[in-house]
């Protein structure tokens, strides 16, 4: 699939597996520094388990899609929710949807299907990695610490190889963003009554940028059946540090066993 263009910006795109048509699409929204190259060969797994096709994407200002423009609104997840989203599914011909979310990816997924847009009727499920439905202390206390890493480690390198000369826009469009006073009374709890297909949430035991509890908020206050799976020994990432358990986990979510 070529590179589509949504919320007016060009955004690099990967499709693997059977096209719209052929059964319901996992469309994957990445974390805050995500991309498509840093998925890695999660996709692909993705596919070789379920059988579905799998959309992959980098947000505005990630990996090779169009550069940001800083500063990032505080707003910026529910710009990608409520705009960019609807027309990226629209421009791909996806019409039944399973929206894979990493952290600021799940927040995202969480405001589109709880926001009563129309397009929202074509997610069918919920899949969440590390989701924030608010801020925790322990995220903002990460995320500094992230900024230092940046400045004077090698997390900017690393970054580098998956965004380019994107890199710093989107380290600090996210970094700051978070960092911001305003942040702090960021909170999207009011869209999970809205919420009703179903959602499986994944969430590490060692999460360095939040707690268990934004998983009891999701569970006790979406309008939908809610599963989750707590992943000992796993951080932020359980599709990098627990890949086995997280796979089988979505693979039996969709009804698609592993073989």
């Amino acid at each position: 699939m070529s590179d589509l263009v949504a919320g007016g910006h060009r955004l690099e795109t990967s499709w693997l597996g059977p096209p719209p048509g052929h059964g319901p699409t996992i469309v994957m929204l990445h974390e805050g520094l995500g991309s498509v190259s840093a998925w890695r060969d999660f996709p692909q797994r993705l596919v070789d388990a379920t059988g579905l096709g799998v959309l992959v994407y980098s947000r505005w200002g990630y990996g090779k899609s169009d550069p940001v423009t800083l500063p990032r609104p505080l707003t910026y997840m529910h710009d990608e929710a409520l705009v960019t989203l609807p027309e990226l599914l629209e421009a791909a011909g996806i019409r039944d949807a399973i929206l894979l979310g990493h952290s600021d990816g799940a927040s995202i997924a969480l405001i589109f299907a709880g926001s009563g847009l129309p397009a929202a009727s074509r997610v069918r499920a919920l899949v969440l990695e590390a989701p924030h439905v608010f801020v925790e202390d322990v995220s903002v206390e990460s995320i500094a610490r992230a900024a230092d890493a940046y400045r004077t480690g090698d997390l900017r390198a690393r970054l580098a190889r998956h965004h380019g000369g994107n890199v710093d826009g989107a380290f600090w469009g996210w970094n700051r963003a978070w960092l911001d006073p305003g942040f702090r009374a960021w909170n999207i709890e009011r869209y999970l009554p809205a919420v009703r297909v179903p959602t499986l949430v994944i969430q590490g035991q060692d999460d360095p940028y939040g707690t268990v509890a934004q998983v009891d908020s999701i569970a006790t206050k979406s309008g939908g059946p809610v599963s989750r799976l707590l992943l000992p020994a796993c951080g932020h990432a359980p599709h990098r540090d627990q890949p086995e358990a997280t796979i089988e986990a979505i693979a039996r979510y969709v009804g698609v066993p592993r073989a």
